[in-house]
């Protein structure tokens, strides 16, 4: 690990809760496309499967920005721990709806509650924030944060996919929620690196949603949201019609393992000038790296064009994480965090319903146009409100560029 990672790890606390981290995330990537695999394993209804997907991020929308207010408040053991006792129970109801062929409104009924699951990067990146605030290192550790979920999403489908595929077809949801409860429950027992509760009577405040520049963060990743929920659904849809269902978990990866090796090296990367304009100019490269996919005719080509559409992921989300402290209140830093988040699932259910709908109806090549027009939406959207994202609002948090361009302006 290159040295400016390692000095990361200096701090008291930080290998564990990062280890605790990691695997509290794993979920994430394994859920959606667990779910989907497991319904078209058992049903063979694409639709479905991508509304229960659809379901599970919509509900992590509406309830994640609710745990982290919480977490704010009253600190990350007392919410996490109920958020998380909720969706393994809902979790374990979807299974048992799904072996048995309960009805299909249980089935959406327990994916609701599966999207409780709480925000664990972004209480990861808390931590971080309490540690290295205002301090080069901030931009180090939101890079190997972002390297992390991308690790995540690389092993995280292969698992999901693969144990569906090859043992049972509950097996990647069953081991998603396992891993839940593991990570979760060992990061809220490291009490020393929790940050420090805000509790509304002392801090006072409203949701942090009403940051204008966060609503621009939040309605952008709406739309990059589709593009990733789309290409989950299209992706396996396209390699089952290839004959190859189990090497879409491959394919998926490596669309993460380009958004890793990206993440990785702008983490050594320093920059001076305005985040915003490094921030839009990701939203954009996303957005051009999805009409490729609209000439895929096999899997290595699909795999080959996935990889340079993920190097332009974990760029444009470390930025967004500086962007996030430059226009959310300190005391509201995680429910900041998380609704980019719940932008980024929101859209994720969006994208992988209409994706759904499109392969049922003209097949897996049609449904890559999902993402095409997500990409473009995306763009749009974070053109009209560039403005917003110029005029950092005053006391926030500060921000890593803050810091570079009053002391070290080499440094993002």
């Amino acid at each position: 690990m290159p040295s400016p990672y390692r000095a990361l790890f200096a701090a008291p606390g930080s290998k564990g809760f990062s280890a605790a981290g990691f695997l509290g995330r794993i979920p994430v990537s394994m859920m959606g496309i667990g779910v989907i695999t497991m319904i078209s394993q058992l049903t063979g209804r694409y639709g479905l499967a991508g509304a229960l997907s659809a379901t599970v991020a919509l509900s992590a929308a509406v309830a994640g920005p609710q745990v982290s207010r919480m977490v704010d408040q009253y600190g990350q053991r007392r919410a996490l721990r109920p958020a998380t006792l909720i969706s393994l129970t809902a979790a374990a109801l979807l299974l048992c709806a799904a072996h048995y062929g309960w009805s299909d409104w249980v089935l959406f009924v327990a994916c609701v509650g599966i999207g409780c699951v709480p925000s664990v990067g972004a209480m990861i990146r808390a931590r971080w924030a309490a540690l290295y605030r205002g301090t080069p290192q901030l931009h180090t550790a939101y890079s190997f944060e972002s390297v992390v979920d991308e690790v995540c999403f690389i092993f995280g489908p292969i698992l999901s996919i693969g144990l569906s595929t090859a043992w049972f077809p509950e097996a990647g949801p069953l081991l998603a929620a396992c891993f839940l409860a593991v990570g979760v429950f060992w990061l809220t027992s490291q009490r020393a690196t929790e940050p420090e509760p805000h509790p509304r009577e002392r801090k006072g405040g409203g949701s942090a949603l009403r940051a204008p520049g966060l609503q621009v963060l939040v309605a952008t990743f709406v739309a990059t949201g589709a593009i990733f929920g789309a290409v989950d659904v299209v992706t396996v849809a396209f390699a089952d019609e290839e004959g190859h269902k189990a090497a879409a978990s491959i394919v998926l990866a490596v669309y993460a393992a380009g958004s890793c090796v990206a993440g990785m090296v702008f983490g050594l990367l320093h920059f001076a000038g305005a985040p915003e304009r490094r921030w839009l100019l990701g939203v954009c490269a996303m957005a051009v790296s999805m009409i490729p996919l609209l000439l895929v005719g096999n899997l290595p080509f699909l795999a080959v064009a996935l990889f340079v559409a993920g190097l332009s992921i974990a760029p444009t989300m470390i930025t967004t994480m500086s962007l996030i402290e430059e226009h959310v209140p300190r005391a509201q830093l995680t429910e900041g965090m998380t609704w980019v988040s719940t932008g980024l699932t929101a859209g994720v259910a969006l994208g992988s319903s209409t994706a759904g709908w499109v392969i049922d109806a003209a097949g897996a090549r049609a449904g890559y146009g999902v993402p095409a027009v997500a990409g473009a939406v995306a763009v749009a959207v974070g053109f009209l409100g560039f403005r917003r994202l110029k005029r950092p609002a005053p006391g926030r948090g500060g921000s890593v560029e803050q810091h570079s361009e009053r002391k070290e302006r080499h440094v993002a």
